[in-house]
């Protein structure tokens, strides 16, 4: 009589897990996404029915629960806590880091989550180059995909880039046609879409993985850069070479909110000005040389974070991506290094954090909810890899 019991907990698991994919699946549009979140949610009591070992989770839900507390913090401490209440709503954004360790379990979900991941930037990154032929594709007018603004398109398709190439530079994925062809749509929408921190993080990442994995490749970089200059468009190379321009006005721009955001920080370092009041105040701390008097944010997620909510929320956000990090790490490193059977998936998603942290120190890209509903998942990857990888040793069956 048990049997029957079990095949309907396994069909109510794979409900809870569709149903989670389904929200990462359809972040191309956020009301979509943020329905299928909330479905999920609902369902929780049906769909989860194997037991989860809490203390596994620890590093994760620590971290985790000071950054919501902290949050109820900044805004009861706010300059206006009726604006900055607004800013409880990312509670519900959090929820993917809460669901996935318990909806996706073990290696094959979280392979087909990656390579669902993987497939959508591919699909965005279509629609993104197709854009060029309405009129898009220079400065003034950036393709940005389905989505409102050219940052979360590049956002996206950063992580999805990063986890495509973990998969295919660990293990035997790079003998498939359909990774070859998204790498190559991913890659040209990211530098068609003009976005240099995107470009300045994605560089910086390559670059520690050619250390890590092969770093005579580290040779190539210089016969590399005078092909892309000689090859490149000019609006490409004027834009490459204003990353290292500070006459640049977007540049000295990002160098007046930090002076802002310092001033923030100064005054209100516990708490911070409250959710949503770094816009409306940023007036008042601005420099006069600033070229805006306006800024819907201050560019850099540290900065955002720490004027908005006050450091010790800073310092939560930094303890779950340490977390997540280290849990990773000490995955790949049990399991064999570059030899191990999940590797791909552990460096996908320390390749992938490293990425969005670089790009986040010159755009807010945590307080993008596009991006930041993806860059949860990854987050919990190595959360839910606790389950021990399909024939391994008892050894490492004993030490997991």
């Amino acid at each position: 009589m048990a049997q029957p019991f079990e095949a309907a907990d396994s069909r109510s698991e794979r409900t809870g897990y569709w149903l989670f994919l389904s929200h990462l699946a359809t972040v191309f549009s956020i009301s979509i996404s943020t329905i299928l979140l909330g479905v999920t949610v609902l369902s929780l009591p049906w769909t989860r029915r194997r037991p989860v070992r809490w203390a596994e989770l620890e590093p994760l839900l620590i971290p985790l629960g000071l950054y919501v507390l902290l949050l109820a913090g900044s805004i009861v401490a706010s300059y206006d806590p009726a604006t900055s209440v607004r800013g409880v709503t990312e509670v519900f954004t959090l929820l993917t880091l809460l669901l996935a360790p318990l909806l996706v379990r073990g290696e094959r979900q979280v392979r087909l989550a990656v390579d669902v991941l993987v497939f959508v930037a591919a699909l965005l990154a279509c629609s993104g180059l197709s854009q060029y032929f309405v009129g898009y594709g220079d400065i003034d007018r950036r393709i940005r995909g389905s989505f409102s603004h050219y940052m979360t398109f590049s956002g996206v398709l950063l992580i999805g880039d990063l986890l495509l190439v973990a998969s295919m530079v660990y293990g035997d994925r790079w003998r498939s046609p359909w990774r070859w062809g998204a790498l190559a749509v991913i890659n040209v929408a990211l530098l068609g879409s003009y976005t240099r921190n995107a470009w300045v993080a994605l560089a910086l990442t390559l670059t520690v993985l050619v250390v890590l994995r092969a770093p005579r490749l580290l040779l190539a970089y210089v016969p590399a850069a005078v092909l892309f200059v000689v090859l490149a468009p000019v609006p490409l190379l004027h834009r490459a070479a204003s990353i290292v321009d500070l006459r640049d006005s977007s540049n000295y721009d990002r160098l007046c909110m930090l002076e802002a955001g310092l001033a923030m920080i100064h005054e209100r370092p516990l708490f911070g000005l409250g959710p949503e009041l770094v816009e409306r105040r940023y007036p008042i701390y601005r420099s006069p040389a600033a070229p805006r008097y306006d800024v819907p944010h201050l560019h850099n997620n540290l900065l955002q974070l720490a004027a908005e909510r006050g450091l010790p929320a800073l310092a939560s956000y930094l303890a779950l991506t340490v977390a997540a990090l280290a849990v990773a790490w000490r995955g790949y490193a049990r399991e064999g290094r570059r030899a191990g059977p999940r590797a791909d998936l552990y460096v996908g998603a320390m390749l992938a954090l490293l990425a969005f942290n670089l790009a986040g120190l010159f755009e807010n890209n945590w307080g993008d909810t596009e991006v930041q509903r993806v860059v949860l998942f990854v987050l919990a990857i190595p959360f839910c890899l606790r389950e021990p990888a399909a024939g391994a040793s008892p050894k490492l069956l004993h030490r997991t």
